[in-house]
């Protein structure tokens, strides 16, 4: 009886693609007002007659439609459906969901805005001609999917005549990822560009631009051997010929694929599936790098091309096997740049610079964010991690940065960007939503060199975290955890740093101190039921009330813990421990980072029913963080009451807790109590209490009781896509931090530098 499994699973993925594009609406994109269109003064201003005053200054100054317009941030997607990857010529309509998709590429990777454009147009200068046709309503164009050699005319004839960016991605976005797949697999093989033998199969626009980029890159004219369907491409040749093939004709007599591979280091694949055979792959030169990139099918299947040589460095453009050469590393970075920096076009300066950033990036430690989107997957530089993933949010700061440098070091940008190192940051804040709402915490953080130990350092996202401490403060992260286990998950995880070398270890199992700490812990918790022998068996087995102690000795400046585990049961031990000298847990602080802004919110963990004096005391130490970000305090006192309405409950705590705080003066701003919607709607505020002390929205808000609070921070989190940064406990001194099982390497990475700001810059 035939298996049938292999036909069911087919269908089950192609009804799945099917309802991804039809359901709950049917195409990939929609078009969002940036503005408020909600009353006639709005309508006059978006349309007639305020729209007329934009008109004006853009005809008075063309340079300025990037001031009044999208077109500074607006890419068109450009194809006639000639080459459709994997398709082939299936016309303009039908590769319309193609292009819809490499739009949403282009916003999610690089937040840039996108139309596509499908051109039922096939000759080649009619279709330049529609395309310069464009130029006043983008600031870019991309090429796409249009047939060799027409894509290399309407490339030509665009870039003479327009002056923007012009980009036929299947020719240079390839170009650029293979170039930095190639850079990083001959440093990985001890290969010079010089010397190397390239075979390569194709001939299309791809592969043409390939070679150009590796020529560029340094490889020798005379070293490179391109065959297509009817053998070398060889001077005298007539079939099948272009201008683009001719320029890489080698010798006079025709040859086969097999001839020409002997000794090649690198083969170059662009063509169709089993094109290169075992036997073909064992006739190349030792430790050979093969990219075999046609899709969905390689020219030869990576285990097939390792059988035949073993030490072989492979890529592919599958996403099921290492080193996948994907454009979307490429083409959404490099017309972020390009855009950014004004340039008229985008030259081999650029793209160089991009195979550069690229390839930098993959040898440098990989990005927690990419881990996690690649669990599973080893991603340390060598044979199998040539080149970044998709999803590595580092990519876009890295490679826009090292495009717009080029454009002005070539003089193409028309707005040269003065600080590359602000731009770059601003970038980074755009994918690490946290970046630039941290800013002020990381520069303070910086003017000191503090003691940091975390509680859980076999945790990976805490080796991640204590990495990058290294990398961007001035801090020291000292690890509690087993040595091997450390070091182990160090190694897999591609991390640079290993335990007792690059960071101070805390082995619970064997360390000289074990006395001295059990000894400190009883001497602390005699009085409290703890015998010796309880405190010794703690002391081993209690990585919590390790930290704490090492933070009671002196031995670090603070402690952050609580990466799994209920948030009050570590409460107990830091308590225990480090609450002396007037330090007591006043309330946890979540800042949540959403696309209006920041918002805090207090108390999410300590009080379930805080007492009037507890809630000003979290309303005084939510003010003093606010600020640490470089924000003035705007605290609302959030109840089921507002301004008085209802005598019961949490109304009447929070209007106690705002008498205690009218009693003594204070240098920032709260008001109470309230509904969250009047917190955070002035109009609305007015209206029900005119003449509030809140100016605009609130950007702190402070509940009765940690259902509420807990309950906004995860809606919030959870529905309303915001950002975490927290939880902040307050009161302790900043000696200790308790973070939740949900927090990520780069949220340990936030908590580590408010661990690292000493008190006296907020105090």
């Amino acid at each position: 009886m035939a298996d049938t499994s292999h036909d069911t699973t087919r269908e089950a993925l192609r009804q799945a693609a099917l309802d991804y594009h039809r359901h709950p609406r049917p195409g990939k994109l929609e078009i969002r007002a940036t503005k408020p269109l909600a009353n006639g003064r709005d309508l006059a201003r978006a349309y007639s007659p305020g729209v007329a005053e934009a008109c004006l200054e853009i005809k008075a100054d063309p340079d300025t439609a990037r001031d009044y317009t999208s077109r500074g941030n607006l890419v068109a997607v450009v194809t006639n459906g000639t080459a459709v990857l994997g398709l082939g010529n299936i016309g303009a309509l039908a590769s319309k969901p193609v292009m819809e998709g490499k739009a949403v590429l282009f916003k999610k990777f690089a937040g840039i805005d996108c139309f596509d454009i499908e051109l039922a147009e096939s000759d080649p200068e009619r279709l330049a001609d529609l395309v310069c046709a464009l130029e006043p309503t983008f600031g870019a164009i991309n090429l796409e999917d249009i047939k060799a050699p027409d894509c290399f005319i309407v490339e030509k004839l665009c870039r003479e005549r327009m002056n923007i960016p012009v980009f036929h991605d299947d020719q240079h976005g390839t170009a650029i990822v293979v170039g930095a797949a190639a850079t990083n697999a001959l440093r990985v093989a001890g290969k010079d560009w010089a010397d190397i033998k390239v075979v390569s199969t194709g001939g299309g626009a791809a592969g043409i631009a390939c070679l150009d980029m590796l020529l560029t890159l340094g490889v020798r004219r005379e070293n490179v051997f391109l065959c297509d369907l009817h053998g070398l491409v060889h001077q005298g040749r007539a079939e099948d010929m272009t201008p683009q093939k001719a320029a890489y004709a080698q010798g006079t007599e025709p040859k086969a694929l097999i001839d020409v591979i002997e000794g090649a280091d690198l083969f170059l694949g662009l063509s169709g599936p089993g094109v290169l055979t075992a036997e073909m792959a064992a006739r190349m030169a030792p430790r050979p790098i093969i990219f075999a990139l046609a899709n969905p099918n390689p020219e030869i299947m990576p285990d097939e091309a390792r059988a035949a040589q073993p030490d072989a460095i492979i890529a592919t453009g599958r996403s099921d096997y290492p080193n996948q050469v994907n454009n979307v590393l490429c083409f959404p970075f490099i017309f972020r740049g390009a855009l950014d920096a004004g340039a008229t076009t985008i030259n081999e300066e650029m793209k160089v610079a991009c195979v550069e950033g690229i390839a930098a990036l993959a040898r440098a430690t990989t990005s927690a964010e990419a881990a996690a989107a690649y669990k599973g997957e080893q991603m340390t530089f060598g044979a199998d991690y040539l080149i970044p993933k998709p999803f590595d949010p580092r990519l876009m700061g890295v490679v826009a940065t090292a495009v717009a440098r080029a454009a002005m070091e070539t003089g193409v940008a028309t707005r040269p960007i003065e600080d590359l190192k602000a731009y770059k940051e601003k970038l980074d804040g755009q994918v690490f939503r946290s970046a630039l709402i941290m800013r002020p915490v990381f520069d303070a953080a910086r003017s000191a060199e503090r003691r940091i130990v975390f509680a859980e350092g076999e945790d990976e996202r805490v080796l991640r975290a204590a990495q990058a401490m290294m990398e961007e403060t001035t801090d020291s992260p000292i690890l509690i955890g087993r040595p091997e286990v450390i070091a182990t998950r160090c190694e897999r995880a591609g991390l640079k740093i290993r335990p007792g070398t690059d960071f101070q270890l805390v082995n619970p199992e064997d360390d000289p101190r074990y006395r001295e700490y059990w000894s400190t812990y009883h001497h602390i918790m005699a009085r409290r039921g703890v015998t010796p022998d309880l405190a010794r068996a703690i002391m081993r087995t209690n990585t919590t009330a390790i930290a704490a102690v090492m933070v009671h000795r002196d031995e670090a400046e603070s402690m952050i813990c609580g990466t799994f585990g209920q948030y009050l049961w570590h409460l107990n031990y830091v308590d225990a421990v480090l609450g002396t000298g007037g330090l007591h847990p006043v309330g946890a602080l979540s800042l949540m980072i959403h696309e209006e802004g920041p918002l805090f919110i207090a108390d999410t963990q300590i009080h379930p029913e805080p007492t009037p004096q507890q809630i000003a005391e979290t309303v005084i130490g939510a003010a003093r963080h606010v600020r640490r970000f470089g924000l003035e305090p705007q605290i609302a006192l959030c109840s089921h009451s507002q301004f008085g309405n209802l005598e019961h409950g949490t109304g009447r705590r929070m209007r106690e807790a705002l008498a205690i705080l009218d009693a003594a003066p204070r240098d920032f701003t709260y008001e109470g109590e309230m509904h969250v919607d009047a917190a955070l709607d002035e109009e609305l505020r007015e209206r029900i209490f005119p003449g509030s002390r809140l100016k605009g929205a609130a950007n702190a808000l402070i509940f009765a009781n940690t259902d509420a609070a807990s309950g906004v921070r995860n809606i919030l989190k959870m529905r309303g896509g915001g950002l975490e940064v927290g939880p902040i406990l307050m009161g302790m001194g900043n000696r200790a931090h308790i973070v939740t099982p949900s927090i990520t390497a780069r949220g340990l990475l936030n908590i580590s530098a408010l661990a690292g700001t000493p008190v006296a810059h907020y105090g």
